[in-house]
């Protein structure tokens, strides 16, 4: 698997939490469960199992349930005091419900291993819970917030200092036996201990994993993390100044097709810049095929050029230079009402349907059925260069189609067998007339709704279709990231009887759609025949549009676009991936050790 691989992977995590209200009844009925089992353990005193149920809930709902709904109310308002961020009342009350469960689930170990041993650990194991809950609180806090660790602290330290204090009282008032052997001071210092070797253990961890990207990028972990987060949440392109401070200008290509009617206004554009729509979300040019689409008024499809990650635009604002090389691609653009009919080309893994207009082509590349992902910048100049040279057109239009998703395939790089299967394809290509007159239907379709669940960013499905002598072509563009394997043939085999003799189908590799547990979530996975109902759908209502037109092409120079990079992509990347590897190591052995000294810490001393 790549790095990008890994990377993309962590998406996993991502998790939509519940309502504040949602975790306020949780915390309620949780808290007496915990209660309960932990008196059906360790009754009071002799009583009915019903006693020991209901006073146990009760127990339970004082010491670990009131505490959480404090802090779970409250922990907001402290972060945001600090000038904190991303703790929203949803989240402060998961978190609270989450260290409160945590407390509870050690507490009930520890007691049953005190069964074992025939040892009383009832009010020992409390603590210990309560330890674990300020070490989950701290490292929490402390790495989504942007609060310095010492403040961190104090919040952190709140529910369990509570649970400790609700513990007290209950102890007074019931009379509990064997409680604080210690006494209160003893105790609680013995819990300040215990917390501090969590808290040096969370220290050193985060400081292992920060290094890397510190020394390399400028900026760490948990900056990157709270300013995500704080994106996801809020909406907020904070993150882009991150990477905007570590960008490279580059120069890159944008191809052009414009289809115009006969009284001069333009009636669709076909757009496929060299521009990489990542890398998540809405950061940067995640969004970009549907920003660029909405800054013209014509149909607009925006398809995906040859790029990877190296080509993302470090914010949304870069976004207007693509728009730039468009409108000057447009103001020299040369028009003819003739073309060329479509036809496709094979070699080996390599197909490539090509059409013919004034000045140019539109190349349609894939690796379908293999799986592939992105072609890489370099690749996909050396076939543009290669498709000059052999055809003698000067504006060849290169697609990624990226319809053929291969989570281990990887992207098509220079020096792999693709690159020269697509060249050696682009040989094959015979030069055809522009002999024949053009028509040109569109439509756009939600696809009823669908969103990235369905893996469909914004824009939704864009139809296309171009008929030259006769025959109709329909260029079908999701807006997505990649397509499952297979679902490419699929909507071929569906579309047969429809009155279109060529189509293609492509995507966006719009990765606004990755902000799900599916990963790279490419379309196909789900919802199979709706989308191929509406990919029906778009296609007649396309042959209803159909009206004359003249087409031309063009190719621009997009300047001084400030994207990742070559080097800091690669860099980025790989240096997630190896703190993701070495965490994996580091974070189980330096958490293992922390929790056999406070363990010998509260039980033994």
């Amino acid at each position: 698997m790549s790095s990008m691989s890994s990377v993309a992977g962590l998406s996993k995590y991502i998790r939509t939490l519940p309502k504040a209200k949602s975790s306020l009844l949780i915390i309620v009925v949780m808290s007496f469960i915990l209660g309960s089992i932990l008196f059906l353990l360790k009754p009071v005193s002799i009583g009915s199992i019903l006693e020991n149920l209901l006073y146990g809930g009760a127990f339970g709902f004082i010491v670990f349930g009131l505490p959480a709904i404090i802090t779970g109310s409250t922990d907001q308002k402290w972060v945001y005091s600090l000038n904190g961020i991303n703790l929203k009342a949803k989240h402060s009350m998961f978190l609270a419900l989450v260290s409160m469960t945590i407390a509870g689930i050690v507490s009930i170990l520890g007691t049953i291993l005190g069964h074992f041993v025939d040892v009383d650990l009832f009010v020992n194991s409390i603590l210990f819970g309560s330890v674990f809950a300020f070490a989950f609180n701290i490292l929490v806090i402390w790495s989504t917030t942007r609060i310095k660790l010492f403040k961190s602290v104090i919040i952190a330290i709140i529910q369990p200092l509570l649970m400790i204090g609700m513990l007290i009282i209950t102890s007074f008032l019931n009379n509990i036996e064997t409680v604080f052997e210690l006494g209160i001071i003893g105790t609680i210092l013995k819990v300040i201990t215990a917390s501090i070797i969590f808290l040096l253990a969370i220290y050193s961890f985060i400081r292992v994993v920060e290094s890397p990207m510190k020394k390399n990028l400028g900026f760490g972990v948990l900056e990157i993390l709270s300013y995500f987060i704080l994106h996801m949440n809020e909406g907020s392109d904070t993150i882009e100044d991150l990477f905007d401070n570590v960008g490279e200008a580059i120069d890159t290509i944008v191809g052009v097709a414009s289809f115009r009617r006969l009284d001069g206004s333009i009636k669709a554009l076909f757009i496929s810049p060299c521009v990489h729509p990542g890398p998540l979300g809405d950061i940067g040019g995640s969004n970009m095929p549907t920003i660029l689409a909405d800054r013209f008024d014509a149909f607009t499809m925006v398809a995906h050029g040859p790029s990877t990650h190296d080509f993302n635009p470090v914010s949304r604002k870069e976004i207007v230079k693509i728009e730039e090389a468009v409108r000057k691609a447009l103001d020299t653009m040369e028009y003819s009402g003739k073309a060329s009919r479509f036809i496709r080309y094979s070699h080996k893994k390599a197909n490539i349907g090509i059409q013919f207009f004034k000045n140019g082509t539109i190349m349609l590349s894939t690796f379908a059925p293999s799986g592939s992902d992105d072609i890489e910048y370099a690749v996909g100049l050396a076939a543009m260069i290669e498709s000059q040279k052999e055809i003698g057109t000067e504006n060849n239009i290169l697609v990624d189609c990226h319809n053929s998703f291969n989570e281990e395939k990887g992207g098509v790089l220079p020096g792999n067998p693709e690159l020269f299967q697509l060249l050696d394809t682009i040989k094959l290509i015979n030069p055809l007339d522009l002999e024949h007159e053009i028509k040109v239907g569109c439509y756009h379709t939600d696809l009823g709704g669908f969103d990235k669940h369905q893996g469909i960013g914004e824009s939704g499905l864009k139809t296309m279709v171009i008929e030259v002598n006769g025959q109709r072509t329909a260029y079908v563009l999701f807006d997505s990231n990649n397509m499952e394997l297979g679902y490419r043939e699929t909507i071929f085999n569906a579309v047969k009887d429809l009155d279109i003799d060529e189509i293609e189908v492509m995507t966006t590799d719009t990765h606004t759609v990755n902000t799900l547990s599916a990963g790279y979530n490419p379309v196909g996975t789900v919802e199979k025949e709706k989308i191929i109902d509406y990919v029906k759908l778009s296609i007649m209502e396309a042959i209803r549009d159909l009206e004359p037109v003249e087409a031309g092409t063009n190719t621009e120079r997009i300047l001084n676009l400030k994207t990742f990079g070559p080097n800091n992509s690669t860099e980025l990347i790989s240096t997630i991936s190896s703190i993701v590897a070495v965490s994996k190591i580091i974070a189980p052995l330096t958490f293992i050790i922390a929790i056999i000294f406070v363990f010998i810490w509260i039980f033994l001393f």
